[in-house]
């Protein structure tokens, strides 16, 4: 099974990269045979999309390598962070132009999104515009979870949710994929 997993923000110290990272490995427990890779968004950075940029030089390359990993994979985990409300800057771009390739960017594959934030919303304006426009972009929507007071509710230098109930959810989310 190939999990592709990725935090979408280019925090270099992203809690939602930890929280990813945590869903992935929950997911390998479930799943002996797991090869899981976990992206890095700041591997991702490219030139704003404009339609007269795409017109000139064509689909970047690196769109075409996030949509194709994409498509290679056997199941998904994002946790999204939240700026301003909305999605970072990094991961909306780079969707933009991968739903230039083709609107279908999950491509029917099997997803867990996830949110977290370091306060009680626990980024949840951005999960909602992410399950609302799942079937949109062709996401086998399988669950979901928002992780509130991030740093009261994870413990960092073990990597896992010390929450018993966020813990719980987290777990029937992940195994819906192993399913």
């Amino acid at each position: 099974m190939k999990v592709l997993a990725f935090a979408a923000t280019n925090h270099k110290a992203s809690i939602n990269k930890q929280l990813v990272t945590h869903a992935a490995n929950l997911l390998a427990e479930n799943k002996s045979d797991a090869e899981i890779e976990i992206l890095d968004m700041n591997d991702y950075e490219i030139p704003i999309y404009s339609i007269e940029r795409h017109e000139a030089n064509g689909i970047h390359p690196l769109a075409q390598q996030f949509f194709d990993k994409i498509g290679a994979a056997d199941v998904v985990l994002v946790s999204f962070a939240e700026h301003n409300g909305s999605y970072a800057a990094v991961y909306k771009n780079l969707f933009d132009w991968a739903s230039r390739i083709d609107m279908q960017v999950y491509q029917n594959t099997p997803t867990v999104i996830l949110s977290t934030s370091p306060g009680p919303g626990g980024a949840q304006s951005v999960l909602s515009s992410a399950v609302g426009s799942a079937e949109f972009f062709a996401m086998d929507l399988r669950g979901q979870l928002s992780v509130p007071n991030f740093f009261e509710n994870f413990d960092t230098d073990k990597g896992v949710l010390k929450n018993e109930e966020l813990s719980e959810k987290l777990k029937e989310a992940v195994a819906a994929l192993a399913e």
